[in-house]
């Protein structure tokens, strides 16, 4: 079963409930992969603590143009829909941040006067956690576009009974390309007019991308109650309810998972994990009943 735990917006809770959940899983008998594709600010490894066992740099392809060959026909630049590449009257001007590696200048270069060379954009890491198998990525500081490192992220997990993708905040190209071919999305939120509004784009884009979810409300008693009517409305399995705590801020002040330090908590927790496998195995759906065009 794959997980992916994601949020409207950034500051929910989301990475408490994917560590913690993780955690419980794993001392329940169930093998579990940590994927953490917040690339842009990974911050799993905080209350996990992983051990590295490797380290990679990841690269994407972009042009590099031999301007003896270069011709200037312009062909390179039409196709390119990115402004990525830019034939002038007398070289060509290539801009890597834009460039999303497709390869099509390179293919219409009546001259071959185009080829595509690594670009460093991130670093993707390997480790163990206790029992849980963890990977994460860490994109370089200025990089514009993290669908590349988060698609190679996804690709190094290793397969488990249950894998648990972090995915970045928001809705945007990011956070699509983390929960794409997952069986069921976990939106955490909280009950204030910032967190409904937001978890309403996340439940838009989920639905678009056809996949299942579920909510998990965090700070449940710290605002009102629209989130709850706007679930009940909408049809929206409300799978837990984490009350606001101190003691979990000062748990996670700490770097420590919520299950750990208070015994409650990890009811919470496995509560939530059993509910989770009840919607997911009742709602599944396959990675071809996708739409194809986002």
């Amino acid at each position: 079963m794959k997980v992916a735990v994601a949020s409207g917006k950034g500051g929910t809770g989301k990475t408490t409930v994917a560590t913690n959940l993780a955690w419980v899983a794993s001392t329940c008998g169930r093998s579990v992969s940590y994927v953490d594709c917040d690339v842009e600010e990974p911050n799993g490894h905080l209350f996990l603590m992983p051990e590295w066992r490797a380290h990679q740099v990841v690269t994407r392809p972009i042009p590099q143009v031999d301007e003896a060959k270069c011709t200037h026909c312009g062909k390179c630049g039409e196709i390119c829909r990115f402004s990525a590449i830019a034939p002038l009257d007398v070289t060509v001007l290539v801009f890597p941040e834009l460039c999303h590696g497709c390869g099509g200048c390179k293919l219409v270069c009546p001259t071959g006067a185009i080829r595509e060379v690594p670009r460093e954009i991130g670093m993707l890491r390997t480790g163990h956690a206790e029992q849980i198998r963890f990977t994460s990525g860490l994109l370089n500081v200025g990089e514009a576009m993290s669908p590349p490192l988060i698609r190679q992220v996804k690709a190094a997990a290793p397969q488990a009974d249950l894998t648990l993708i972090d995915a970045p905040p928001g809705t945007s190209c990011p956070v699509i390309e983390a929960v794409r071919g997952v069986d069921f999305v976990l939106l955490v939120t909280e009950p204030t007019p910032f967190g409904l509004n937001d978890l309403k784009l996340a439940v838009d884009m989920t639905r678009a991308l056809g996949l299942p979810m579920g909510v998990v409300i965090n700070r449940a008693d710290s605002g009102d109650r629209e989130t709850r009517r706007y679930a009940r409305t909408e049809g929206l399995s409300v799978l837990a309810e984490i009350p606001d705590d101190r003691r979990v801020a000062e748990a996670y002040s700490r770097g420590e998972l919520a299950g750990k330090a208070l015994p409650s908590y990890r009811r919470v927790f496995q509560k939530l994990l059993a509910r989770l496998e009840k919607e997911s195995g009742q709602g599944r759906v396959r990675p071809s009943a996708m739409r194809s065009d986002l």
